[in-house]
């Protein structure tokens, strides 16, 4: 059965939320939003491909800083509502340069940083 991008449930963007999880150690990197189309270049070229909701255009991930996402497996959930993209994650995947954007953890009321920005040297 072939693979449809028009079947996947959008919001009213035209927008679906998109998982990128390390497919070797498990680990959530983060969480962007593809386009159908966005969808298309990710399963056509293999690097994964967000849509920016502030700059309005595509975002090849590692385009600029060289931090990749290579494409191993791409899942639909069962709600056909959110995607998840297991990748070889080439350097930090967070903006911030760290491995995931999910630093940050909110235990016994306050916040709690579980990871430095890494270094590129």
């Amino acid at each position: 059965m072939a693979f449809d991008p028009s079947t996947l449930k959008y919001d009213v963007r035209g927008l679906i939320p998109c998982i990128a999880q390390d497919v070797d150690g498990g680990e959530v990197l983060m969480m962007a939003w593809m386009n159908a189309e966005a969808v298309a270049k990710t399963l056509d070229t293999g690097r994964v491909t967000y849509w920016s909701r502030s700059r309005q255009a595509f975002w090849i991930k590692g385009e600029t800083s060289g931090h990749v996402q290579e494409l191993v497996d791409f899942r639909v959930d069962c709600d056909r509502d959110c995607l998840l993209a297991l990748v070889r994650q080439i350097g930090p995947a967070c903006h911030t340069n760290r491995r995931s954007c999910f630093y940050t953890a909110v235990r016994d009321g306050g916040e709690v940083e579980l990871m430095k920005p890494m270094d590129d040297n």
